[in-house]
């Protein structure tokens, strides 16, 4: 039926229904009772996107102690990419910190700053939409067909600068948006005057810088892309703060505990943790405001734009840097490139670059022992296992099934503890996991503590080549011998003894240390240049070996033997101490060699994260 054919009073409600436009998201708020500090803070924590958010956002706030705090969002405005180019600086960001760990630049996604982070009021962040729209539109003729990138690398710093004309055109727009800002938002913006770049790596380790660079150097900055203005904000109070993301639920068993939902985000301030006790953290829930304390393997670090929100986006031309030799008319079908020049994926190209001039020929995996008993059980352990005949008995299924005899007898556990069952569960599945990565094992060298021992030899039994891959003992890997000054250094099992145990035993093997050199009077620079001279020893001795080089030892050894390696001065004393005291059981670190350099890899295993489980007792429940 048409509109003319309509009742009158029916056509007329329906012009009502057309013409009526949706209640503003501010109005909608403050309809529902909401105070207009609270609605216009939401609305700015939200993008201002719809009072639905907003609103959710205020629910999940209800209990957050600084809600009604005058504290306004910072806001920066990003250029940023997408479309091929983009694909392969994601892929940048992922090869390089799998390679090379996190770096500055991860702390990010890949942009070229336009303006840096400033504050706006709440109820004015609508003028800052409008002068990116104004600045946009003034500048959406002129911006630059293609952005040229040209690649810069130096000890600290890897990125691409913008080259001359394109920077210009892309401050001016810049200064427009900040001049329309100051006009429409109140609000003081400085834009970018420095060298227009975009960052793929900041304040990384000096032994990366090669490998960063090749990363770099396999992205084709000539790819299509479009570029668009980003206006982010994020939450000014936690500027100095990590991120972390939620892996699991956590239900709060106390007061002072947070409510933990997987992926909610929470901010961390390091140095607010001395009241945290070992394994929590006091942290900042990003979702509701609220603060506590949550446990620490329930977190993983993060980026911090993650917490960001994204407020408005102005899209140049989407044709924007197509390469002048590539043809706009994308029907045709193009020639078959070369495969050296065209290829998506940044890590088949770095692959590329390195065969067949440069190989890798080496990789060192360094790892601490597992679980042992009297960390569970405490220094007491023996007291709980053993009968008034000396024999060994299991009042826990955690305890090892059996003790293997030694000379002085099961006693000498005490100073020298073995693995708990868990330990051994522990180091089995590390290796079922590197089998699974195909790695390739050809020699392996433990520490003389029995933990260490079995640790390798679990490993070694899950890589399923414990009969043909034999241990060598090494005493200059033990941990720093000051650590057992009020015991002195323990008895260590002898290599007949352990052999004895059904461990594969390398009897040929001679070290570069003697048992009898360690002492509990050793400094810390004896200590570093004894595991210095302990790992240089080992990499000489594996030279004309194949395989990788496996290390177990203590939780000391992920520091003392890698910076040695790559060419690092040892940390300060009591930052190595703190550093220790936070390696978890079979945590793993991992050097490769390229071209006679080492350098720290992410290693080809995942980590091994677990929670406590307590005593019982059946007569608990009744």
């Amino acid at each position: 039926m048409a509109e003319a054919e309509l009742p009158p009073l029916y056509a007329k409600v329906c012009g009502k229904l057309r013409s009526r436009s949706p209640r503003p998201p501010l109005e909608a708020l403050l309809s529902l009772g909401v105070p207009e500090h609270r609605a216009q803070k939401a609305l700015a924590a939200t993008g201002r996107k719809s009072s639905e958010e907003a609103a959710a956002w205020l629910r999940a706030h209800h209990h957050d102690p600084n809600l009604d705090d005058p504290i306004p969002q910072e806001y920066a405005l990003y250029l940023c990419p997408s479309g091929p180019l983009a694909t392969s600086l994601q892929e940048f960001w992922v090869e390089s910190e799998r390679q090379c760990s996190r770096n500055r630049a991860h702390e990010s996604f890949p942009h070229i700053t336009l303006c840096d982070f400033f504050t706006c009021e709440d109820r004015k962040v609508d003028g800052l939409y409008e002068a990116l729209k104004k600045a946009g539109d003034q500048f959406a003729s002129s911006f630059p067909p293609v952005v040229s990138l040209n690649l810069h690398s130096s000890s600290s710093y890897i990125g691409f600068f913008i080259s001359a004309g394109p920077a210009e055109v892309l401050k001016s727009f810049a200064v427009a948006f900040a001049t329309e800002a100051s006009m429409l938002a109140d609000c003081r913006v400085k834009a970018g005057t420095k060298q227009l770049h975009l960052t793929l790596a900041h304040k990384f380790s000096p032994h990366h810088q090669w490998t960063l660079e090749q990363l770099a150097k396999a992205i084709s900055p000539s790819q299509r892309c479009q570029w668009t203005a980003s206006l982010y904000s994020r939450d000014m109070r936690f500027v100095n703060y990590k991120t972390l993301r939620v892996l699991y639920q956590y239900r709060p068993q106390n007061h002072d505990e947070l409510l933990l939902n997987p992926g909610d985000l929470v901010y961390v301030d390091q140095s607010q943790q001395e009241e945290a006790s070992t394994g929590w953290m006091i942290a900042t829930c990003h979702q509701s405001g609220c603060r506590g304390l949550v446990p620490e393997n329930y977190l993983e670090r993060v980026s911090e734009s993650e917490a960001w929100v994204k407020q408005r986006t102005y899209a140049f031309t989407p044709a924007q840097g197509l390469s002048p030799s590539l043809p706009r008319d994308t029907t045709a079908r193009p020639k078959k490139p070369e495969r050296t020049l065209y290829i998506n994926s940044v890590s088949k190209s770095l692959d590329l670059q390195l065969t067949p001039s440069v190989s890798v020929r080496r990789r060192l995996l360094v790892v601490r022992h597992g679980e042992r008993v009297d960390q569970v059980f405490g220094k007491s352990w023996m007291q709980q296992c053993l009968t008034a005949d000396g024999r060994y008995t299991r009042p826990d299924l955690n305890f090892p099934a059996s003790l293997p005899p030694r000379s002085d007898g099961a006693q000498g556990f005490e100073l020298d503890p073995p693995l708990s069952s868990c330990g051994i569960f522990q180091a089995r599945l590390v290796g079922e996991a590197l089998l699974e990565q195909g790695l390739t094992v050809g020699s392996v060298y433990s520490a003389p503590a029995v933990r260490c021992v079995e640790t390798a030899h679990h490993i070694l039994h899950s890589l399923k080549i414990h009969t043909t891959v034999p241990i060598r003992l090494e005493p200059g890997l033990f941990e720093w011998a000051k650590w057992e000054s009020s015991r002195g250094v323990p008895p260590f099992m002898s290599l007949s003894e352990l052999s004895d145990a059904g461990y594969n035993i390398d009897a040929e093997y001679r070290p570069c240390l003697a048992v009898s050199s360690l002492a509990a009077t050793e400094s810390y620079e004896d200590f570093t240049n004894r595991c210095s001279a302990a790992v240089k020893s080992i990499i000489r001795h594996c030279e004309q070996k194949a395989g990788d080089v496996l290390i177990v030892g203590h939780g000391s050894a992920l520091d003392s033997l890698t910076r040695p390696l790559l060419g690092l001065p040892p940390k300060d004393s009591s930052e190595f101490a703190q550093l220790v005291r936070k390696v978890p059981s079979l945590a793993m670190c991992c050097c490769v060699e390229e071209e006679g350099r080492w350098q720290m890899t992410a290693p080809p295993v995942k980590a091994l994260t677990h929670g406590s489980n307590s005593a019982f007792h059946w007569s608990f429940i009744v």
